[in-house]
């Protein structure tokens, strides 16, 4: 927002600037599960930007429609949650997390894997890698949400001459040993590493919090967890603490068991969350320009493995309907941690 714009003048800009299609679809899917007439719905929907600076999607993602605005103002919306990052995230530092060569040399200690840049190794050091092993992941280099991931087979390959021109033309920046999941964690989903979004914020002191882990799992024979299922689990005892939501957290869909494994969820106890929480505090620390990170950790038959970290946190993920008694959102623990965060 430029220092001449208002803030109405601005929420109305990013308003008017939302896709007219998507915001058609959000109003119906408003109407639908809450019944009330789409007229009301828009003029709640502005009403929110305004207020809370809620989009169309959080709008429907957190259910406003049943939320009174005591509640509707305890949320990390969207717009509230780019103030945060803005405010604790120094973007000359933004690079180390959105290019996933660098993050892995920055925080090697903290992977639990080898890799190889693709951009800075010999291909006979890439055939070498391939020779010793059986899978290999592949990555491209600034995507998200498992975008462009590929769990690779060395066997569907004649040679390491065949791979390697076949992730060269591919556009591979980073091959990887694959994250194998804790024996416990693997009954429920076995094809993807299953992970934590764990959430971090390193106070004016210099001191690292972890305040919120989500428990996310692949579904329908994906190689990522991201579209599966996810909830938050208990930092003291690792315990799935209600019904999981679906990858898409508009759609309001809730699990009680896994519906691959048909384990069941709730009381479901992630292995290792206490190491995973100190483990996630000291990564906080490493880039102390970036106050504010979402960390994808994996729990491994050797303890905790931090698949990436995220400049930019789901802001969903942690505030979800039928996830938060009371209906009520995130922003009292910010408040207590960091209380120069202004919204």
């Amino acid at each position: 927002m430029n220092k001449k714009e208002s803030k109405m003048g601005y929420y109305l800009r990013v308003f008017g600037g939302a896709s007219l299609g998507k915001l058609q679809n959000r109003i119906n899917v408003a109407h639908e599960r809450s019944g009330k007439n789409r007229a009301f719905i828009l003029f709640d929907m502005m009403n929110s930007l305004i207020r809370y600076g809620a989009g169309y999607n959080d709008y429907v993602t957190f259910e406003f429609w049943d939320l009174s605005h005591k509640q509707r103002d305890t949320y990390l919306t969207r717009l509230r949650s780019k103030k945060l990052i803005s405010q604790l995230n120094n973007p000359d530092y933004a690079y180390i997390f959105d290019n996933k060569n660098t993050f892995n040399k920055v925080f090697k200690d903290y992977i639990g894997r080898e890799f190889i840049d693709l951009e800075d190794t010999s291909k006979e050091d890439v055939i070498e890698f391939f020779n010793n092993r059986d899978k290999i992941f592949g990555k491209m280099k600034d995507l998200s949400c498992g975008i462009g991931c590929e769990l690779i087979k060395t066997a569907d390959y004649k040679d390491g001459e065949e791979f390697y021109k076949y992730i060269t033309e591919k556009g591979y920046a980073t091959i990887e040993d694959v994250i194998e999941n804790h024996p416990e964690i693997n009954k429920l989903y076995p094809f993807s590493a299953n992970t934590i979004r764990t959430i971090t914020i390193v106070d004016a002191k210099g001191e690292a919090h972890c305040i919120y882990m989500v428990f996310k799992m692949g579904n329908n024979f994906r190689v990522v967890d991201n579209f599966g299922l996810h909830g938050p689990v208990d930092m003291e005892t690792g315990e799935f603490l209600f019904p999981a939501h679906s990858g898409d957290t508009t759609a309001g869909q809730h699990f009680t068991e896994h519906p691959y494994s048909h384990i069941p969820l709730v009381g479901y106890k992630v292995p290792l969350i206490k190491e995973a929480v100190e483990f996630a505090k000291k990564a906080a620390l490493v880039v102390p320009e970036m106050r504010y990170i979402g960390w994808d950790i994996a729990i491994t038959p050797n303890g905790p493995a931090i698949i990436e970290g995220n400049n930019y946190n789901a802001h969903d993920f942690w505030q979800l309907p039928g996830q938060t008694p009371g209906g009520i959102g995130i922003l009292a623990v910010l408040d207590e941690l960091i209380p120069e965060f202004k919204y």
